[in-house]
């Protein structure tokens, strides 16, 4: 999530748009992105697996985005989990120079107990 987040920052510097990723840590804000609510919902609605979650935000994100924004979030999604489980599968964890470099991302994504749990 930390990497993703990063990444969405960056695009959303470069697209014009003031991303508040703290939304993506469970605060109620603005994403900052047209249909930003939606789409969170979406990917949430994939992480906790129950089909009619995943129907009814799939058909928010179709009527406040349109079919090509459902494609390319199901896309970006499905890399970005291929990725994150290459690298769990290596054991590749958050060097910690990085979390003390993007320290208020960490803060803004409720990143630290997570952090824990995976030192434990």
């Amino acid at each position: 999530m930390f990497s993703h987040a990063r990444r969405l920052s960056w695009s959303g510097e470069e697209l014009g748009y003031d991303i508040d990723i703290a939304a993506l840590g469970g605060e109620d804000v603005d994403l900052g992105v047209p249909g930003g609510k939606a789409l969170i919902d979406l990917v949430d609605a994939f992480f906790d697996g129950a089909p009619e979650n995943q129907e009814e935000a799939r058909r928010q994100v179709l009527e406040e985005l349109g079919p090509e924004s459902l494609f390319d979030t199901a896309t970006v999604y499905g890399n970005f989990e291929m990725m994150n489980r290459v690298a769990e599968g290596t054991g590749i964890g958050i060097p910690k120079q990085w979390v003390e470099r993007w320290q208020w991302m960490v803060d803004a994504l409720n990143l630290r107990d997570v952090m824990k749990s995976q030192q434990s």
